[in-house]
């Protein structure tokens, strides 16, 4: 076991739930990890029906930067398999969970790769709001045995270089991509649009 591995594995231990912990903390930390991750479709539907374009294309933007970045997870898992704690008997486990590689976590990715979008975008309370429900995110599903520690941080790395390799795409195309997509949405949503439901 390398030094890196060995740390991974201390860390978890020391974040992971017990057997004899309070059900109360165990129940928070299933909820965190499983149901707030639908915050993220809930404030980029709101961004993009209540925006303005800026909004609008951080939403947009950050939709792709996590398309990719999970695209990226789903490689690293076919080429290197890392075992979840509960596949090598480690800690303790309450929740189950397919047998898949741990590294790099999905849920964090998508966390990640959003709240780096709209930080840069200027975006910065959002972006805020996003970082602090992605780390309580990743807390939780380290407390509930399904990662480690570090598949956080391969989460972040993994986020970072999605926005890098799409970010000169986006310079190029974005600005026309985001301009049809506003199009078609008024379009189809010019009922609602006219009478001040949603944003033009």
């Amino acid at each position: 076991m390398t030094r890196l591995e060995a740390l991974n594995r201390a860390l978890f231990l020391l974040i992971n739930a017990r057997a004899d912990s309070p059900q109360w903390q165990i129940d928070i930390a299933l909820t965190i990890a499983n149901d707030l991750v639908y915050l993220i479709p809930a404030v980029l539907a709101f961004m993009w029906l209540f925006g303005d374009l800026r909004q609008r294309d951080a939403a947009v933007r950050g939709f792709c930067v996590s398309f990719l970045a999970l695209g990226f997870n789903q490689l690293i898992g076919l080429v290197w398999m890392h075992p979840r704690p509960f596949m090598i008997g480690l800690g303790h486990t309450f929740i189950e969970h397919a047998p898949d590689s741990s590294f790099p976590s999905d849920h964090v990715t998508a966390f990640a790769s959003i709240a780096l979008t709209l930080l840069l975008a200027g975006l910065v309370r959002t972006g805020l709001l996003l970082t602090l429900a992605g780390a309580a995110v990743a807390w939780a599903r380290v407390c509930i045995g399904v990662h480690f520690p570090l598949d956080m941080v391969g989460a972040v790395g993994v986020s970072c270089v999605a926005y890098a390799l799409l970010a000169p795409l986006w310079a190029r195309a974005g600005d026309s991509f985001v301009r049809l997509l506003v199009a078609l949405y008024r379009k189809t949503f010019s009922w609602p649009i006219r009478r001040g439901w949603l944003a033009p």
